[in-house]
């Protein structure tokens, strides 16, 4: 039973799936939307959902938090430039956008985005 394990695997080691998930959340921020797998955009949402949450406090912890858990550049655009957006927003910072299956392997598509 998976009590407890959520999340996807992503066919890689736990370090290998943790870099990769900071890679794509660092891409989301910098780029403020990017195309990828359906499964890859779920998997990202509620990380970046809760980050932009942590960001919204606007206090040195909350700065301290994002630094921890994404690359410099990132986490300071995230606190300075796209939590302040959402001070009166109470969730729900992205969407993903269903997208045309991909040609070479037949993998859904997704636009994840922040509103």
């Amino acid at each position: 039973m998976r009590h407890v394990n959520k999340g996807r695997k992503f066919h890689r080691k736990i370090s290998e799936r943790r870099a990769f998930i900071k890679g794509l959340e660092h891409n989301l921020v910098m780029h403020g939307k990017m195309e990828t797998t359906l499964a890859r955009a779920k998997e990202i949402k509620t990380k970046i959902e809760k980050l932009v949450t942590v960001a919204k406090k606007q206090d040195t912890a909350s700065l301290r938090l994002l630094l921890r858990r994404l690359p410099k550049i990132s986490s300071k655009k995230l606190f300075h430039e796209i939590a302040p957006r959402y001070q009166e927003r109470r969730g729900g910072y992205t969407r993903i956008i269903h997208g045309k299956d991909r040609l070479a392997d037949g993998a859904k598509m997704a636009i994840i985005e922040f509103v």
